[in-house]
């Protein structure tokens, strides 16, 4: 079978396809995220992360747009480059003295995540995977706009309207 059929496979739900997309691209991807983080406990992480978003994401694969290792690539290109980010600030941050005599803030608790996951919920099917993806996977505008093969400006527009529908529903 084709590695677009595989993705294709993938987008349909299919896990054994997802296996046999793992079997044929885990090695050649996670060599790919080891050039990026130079971290083998990282690559490993990214190339985690990198087959998580396949699988959420393969409907979004086009064949008319780039090949499947091309999109392969760059999926486990921008996984290997969060890696390297959060290993970068985490190591920065571990190095940082804090003067701030001030304790933490508590965590928050599940009880003051209510509201906002309820408005969350109310957002636009759109607004809400645009904020979902660029708030807590981390991704930037323009891996948005490539990712989602949305106009930069639409983009830019739904984490906008998206945000501003947020703290409109969570107004008192």
């Amino acid at each position: 079978m084709a590695l677009t059929d595989v993705v294709q496979h993938c987008a349909a739900g299919d896990a054994d396809a997802l296996r046999q997309l793992y079997d044929l691209q885990s090695a050649r991807l996670y060599g790919i995220a080891l050039r990026i983080t130079r971290q083998p406990e990282l690559a490993a992480g990214a190339v985690h992360d990198a087959f998580v978003s396949i699988w959420q994401f393969a409907s979004t694969f086009d064949p008319a747009r780039s090949s499947a290792e091309a999109w392969l690539t760059s999926i486990i290109r921008y996984r290997a480059l969060d890696a390297a980010r959060r290993n970068y600030m985490d190591s920065a941050e571990d190095e940082k003295i804090s003067v701030d005599p001030d304790p933490p803030a508590p965590p928050r608790t599940s009880a003051d995540t209510v509201p906002l996951q309820r408005c969350f919920r109310e957002l636009e099917p759109e607004n809400r995977r645009i904020l979902s993806l660029a708030f807590l996977d981390g991704l930037t505008e323009d891996q948005l706009a490539r990712l989602l093969k949305l106009p930069l400006g639409t983009i830019k527009s739904g984490l906008r309207s998206g945000l501003a529908d947020l703290r409109r529903c969570l107004e008192p």
